[in-house]
């Protein structure tokens, strides 16, 4: 594993992620697909509302940045989902489409009917939804499922298996069920879903050791971020041994949202060292189509995305933000198309001023003046409370200057 944690001008992370000691638990599989709900997960974001052309749109920017399933919605919300999904199908796209669907076989009928490659069937789990939503019990979860698996196989769909609010089942309903599943059934795949986010990364390992052992079938992680640990809890299912992880673009979903795509795309290729071709150059492209469309801000420090992840306004070491950008950040900008940023404020130093000086084409400046333009910018900065702009900057530069 030599050389893991570092390509130039990609990234530079931790070695101690790759070392024996820390992967010697790993079970990692022989590939790793991620399936992004977007469509369906993050169109369940509060206020958010896709067309039919803006599902078709995104799925084509998913398709183009390299996931591998692209769950297209839930064609028995409306005939607008049906017509949507249906034209999503007709690409023809690389991705292997799916749908969500309720243990219905009006909800399968409905999947066929769109050309879905597979389906995805939702039943509950989770103790707290069967005793007080939906007043049911694990025999009951069961005997709905049996008969809806089987139709879906019959119909040649791919069918995964997804009792959600995994994390907050009894372990004997779990067992119990995922029993009676694979003696009555045969579904190609089993979700262990953290709907409420409320599992730690080794609660989420547990399970796929457990649900692997319990069905022998591929296990399929999908998680929520209520305690801001999405990303983390899938990643720590894939060294457990889970092939498929969930997301959505921008951590879209309800709540808090679901595992961000593109925080996943890293931590698979760069963290865990599993070489997949995603397009890491288009992340930015597909995060500010989300923004555009769904109204949604991204936060200016959102991993991976937000727009001053590589931007420093401390004086120490800035110049290597342009000159040795992996001295100062885990991935070279570059390496999803952007570009480090020098900023002036409080916290700058003489190296943030003579290079901002540099880029408005004033070189060779006596020290002094260097000193006296940077304790006006601090002084600037700390009356505003905020960062000096160009404009601030150059009128600073001519007084100074004269």
């Amino acid at each position: 594993m030599d050389n893991l944690w570092f390509e130039e001008e990609k990234w530079w992370v931790s070695p101690y992620n790759f070392i024996d000691e820390v992967r010697k638990e790993f079970s990692l599989p022989k590939k790793v697909l991620i399936h992004d709900a977007t469509l369906r997960d993050g169109e369940q974001t509060p206020g958010v509302v896709f067309t039919k052309e803006n599902k078709i749109r995104i799925a084509q920017e998913l398709d183009s940045i390299g996931v591998d399933r692209i769950e297209a919605g839930m064609p028995a919300v409306s005939q607008d989902d049906f017509e949507a999904i249906k034209e999503i199908t007709k690409l023809n796209l690389n991705a292997k489409i799916f749908t969500f669907a309720r243990a219905l076989k009006q909800d399968i009928d409905k999947a066929v009917d769109c050309g879905a490659y597979g389906v995805v069937i939702e039943v509950p789990i989770g103790f707290p939804k069967l005793k007080y939503q939906f007043k049911w019990t694990w025999e009951d979860v069961l005997r709905k499922s049996i008969n809806v698996i089987n139709y879906a196989k019959e119909k040649e769909l791919y069918v995964v298996y997804f009792p959600y609010d995994t994390t907050r089942a009894k372990m004997s309903d779990l067992e119990n069920l995922l029993s009676g599943i694979i003696k009555y059934s045969n579904p190609d795949s089993v979700g262990v879903v953290d709907t409420m986010g409320c599992a730690l990364p080794q609660a989420i390992q547990f399970l796929v050791k457990k649900v692997k052992k319990l069905t022998n079938l591929p296990v399929e992680v999908h998680t929520h971020n209520d305690f801001g640990m999405a990303v983390a809890t899938e990643l720590a299912g894939i060294t457990a041994g889970a092939e498929v992880v969930h997301s959505c673009i921008n951590g879209l979903g309800e709540r808090t949202g679901n595992a961000a795509l593109e925080e996943l795309m890293l931590g698979i290729h760069v963290l865990l060292g599993i070489k997949k071709n995603y397009k890491f150059n288009k992340i930015i492209k597909i995060a500010n189509l989300l923004e555009e469309i769904t109204g949604i801000k991204l936060p200016q420090n959102k991993p991976i995305t937000g727009k001053r992840n590589f931007t420093r306004e401390s004086g120490i070491g800035v110049d290597l933000v342009i000159k040795k950008p992996l001295a100062m950040f885990a991935t070279d900008p570059k390496f999803t198309e952007r570009k480090g940023e020098i900023v002036l404020g409080k916290k700058s130093g003489k190296l943030s001023v003579l290079y901002n000086l540099e880029q408005i084409g004033i070189r060779d400046i006596e020290e002094v003046k260097v000193v006296e333009i940077l304790k006006m910018i601090k002084s600037l900065g700390i009356s505003k409370r905020g960062l000096v702009n160009l404009n601030e900057f150059k009128e600073i530069t001519k007084r100074v200057l004269g």
